[in-house]
């Protein structure tokens, strides 16, 4: 063999992953409300301990699934409280998503913890918060800070439950994206976090014809969200914001918890490669 015979080998879908054609489909079981239920499945979310990330885990947790909770910081009363309030299995881990070692121990320790991994959602992320790259305070280091997080994160995550749900012939893995990957938010100056967000829309779309075989891998890109990363933006810069969203708000938290829902149930198996715009209709403008 060849050296370059050898490096198309290594990028092209080899002849024994291919999806036979046709492929068999799912056996639904139940009502469609029963198929939108989570019951007895084991969700894993990244950035549990945020505004999203903790409504996420509630409404999993409200729709009968386990819970574990992947986060750089440790808040063990959101487990307990999914524990006592809803019945489920609850378990939280610290966990920065740019360490690819500390990634996989602790998605094996989930495994190992909960017997399974259905769903998985990596939802961590971080805002970029100096303006123009023309700034000083717009190094090299903090635009890497936001990769490293937003994009290398997600793929520490895939790389590591990919080989998960390819083991066990199925699963669903949801990323959060962004609206700011669709558009160029206006008068925002975030080129770092949009080209971030960007990425991961694209790279939802390429796992899911990766994955195809024995996982869904779909996206959630919301639009502007009412949650301390926004915070430190004056009222008076969010109102414009507001006046420029067709909805004239920012969405809760809780209003972006059905596209993550829907993803990750029995309702979408035949969904993969796709991105939701939970957005206000920002974008449709």
């Amino acid at each position: 063999m060849t050296l370059s015979d050898a490096i198309y080998n290594t990028i092209i879908k080899p002849d024994h992953e291919e999806t036979a054609v046709p492929a068999k489909a799912p056996s639904l079981k139940g009502t469609v409300v029963d198929r939108f239920l989570l019951n007895g499945k084991v969700t894993v979310i990244t950035g549990a301990a945020g505004a999203i990330g903790g409504a996420i885990a509630e409404g999993f947790a409200q729709a009968g699934s386990h819970v574990a909770i992947m986060d750089y910081k440790h808040d063990p009363s959101l487990d307990s409280h999914l524990r006592d309030t809803y019945g489920v299995k609850a378990q939280s881990y610290q966990v920065d998503v740019t360490d690819f070692d500390r990634v996989q121990e602790v998605v094996n320790q989930i495994k190992a913890d909960f017997g399974t991994i259905d769903v998985f959602i990596a939802n961590a992320g971080v805002a970029w918060q100096t303006g123009s790259i023309l700034n000083d305070e717009s190094t090299l280091e903090s635009w890497k800070r936001v990769f490293d997080v937003n994009v290398h994160g997600v793929f520490n995550c895939a790389k590591t439950v990919g080989k998960i749900f390819k083991e066990k012939g199925d699963g669903s893995f949801i990323m959060t994206a962004s609206m700011s990957g669709h558009i160029v938010n206006v008068p925002n100056y975030q080129t770092c976090y949009n080209a971030s967000k960007a990425a991961v829309v694209h790279m939802a779309k390429s796992l899911a014809v990766e994955f195809a075989g024995f996982a869904r891998v779909n996206s959630v890109s919301p639009g502007y969200t009412d949650t301390p990363m926004s915070e430190f933006v004056p009222t008076k810069q969010r109102a414009k914001w507001w006046g420029l969203t067709p909805k004239g708000r920012e969405a809760l938290p809780e209003e972006l918890v059905g596209a993550y829902l829907y993803l990750a149930s029995d309702l979408s198996t035949f969904t993969t490669g796709t991105d939701i715009r939970v957005d206000g209709g920002y974008t449709s403008v």
